[in-house]
């Protein structure tokens, strides 16, 4: 059953209308695809992961019981979309989230869903 409510009368409101300054469909795509990065439960362990700790690929897999060959598959699709980033230091590649933005993101996501409760 749709609970949806909607307008009785079928009126446009173009003083709300002309306010919205809609981005271009290669945008919204862009910005669509970021948000199906998002939507993978794995991913989210490993950014939040990231949130809390730079961490390598071996370490990840500890914290988050998984094969180091899972994290990286993830790892790589993280990267592509600029989610995270790695430095080398010695043998060691260490993974952290690729700017303030996507810190800003997990954190936001994090306190929607804790005032819900």
């Amino acid at each position: 059953m749709d609970n949806t409510e909607f307008c009785e009368n079928n009126e446009v409101h173009y003083d709300i209308v002309n306010k919205v300054n809609m981005i271009d469909e290669e945008e919204l795509s862009d910005l669509a695809e970021l948000f199906k990065v998002f939507g993978d439960s794995t991913r989210i362990k490993i950014l939040y992961a990231l949130y809390e700790q730079e961490m390598c690929v071996c370490d990840l897999a500890e914290v988050l019981n998984m094969t180091i060959s899972a994290i990286s598959h993830q790892l790589r699709i993280l990267k592509q979309n600029k989610l995270v980033r790695n430095r080398r230091d010695g043998k060691s590649v260490y993974y952290s989230l690729d700017d303030e933005h996507v810190q800003k993101i997990i954190a936001m996501g994090k306190e929607h869903i804790e005032e819900k409760r």
